[in-house]
């Protein structure tokens, strides 16, 4: 029978499949918010995202990091 879960003080490699998962979320992340905040000037007031709300401009902000996901995992 296959192991569950494995052993917690073995550290993380980069090539374990969960690992890369993470570090691709994080960069997209990143990237996608970075891009993000430096066109938000330039989009429509219904694109930009207001603090603390659930608005236009946090899917646009979402959008944004799919696609940077999309373009880390074809690399």
């Amino acid at each position: 029978m296959a192991r569950l879960f494995t052993d917690s003080r073995r550290p993380a490699r980069y090539d374990d499949p969960m690992s890369r998962t993470f570090w691709q979320s994080l960069v997209a992340v990143l990237v996608g918010n970075a891009i993000y905040f430096g066109i938000e000037r330039f989009l429509p007031a219904r694109a930009q995202h207001g603090l603390y709300q659930l608005d236009w401009g946090l899917a646009v902000d979402f959008w944004i990091c799919l696609v940077c996901y999309g373009v880390l995992r074809m690399i």
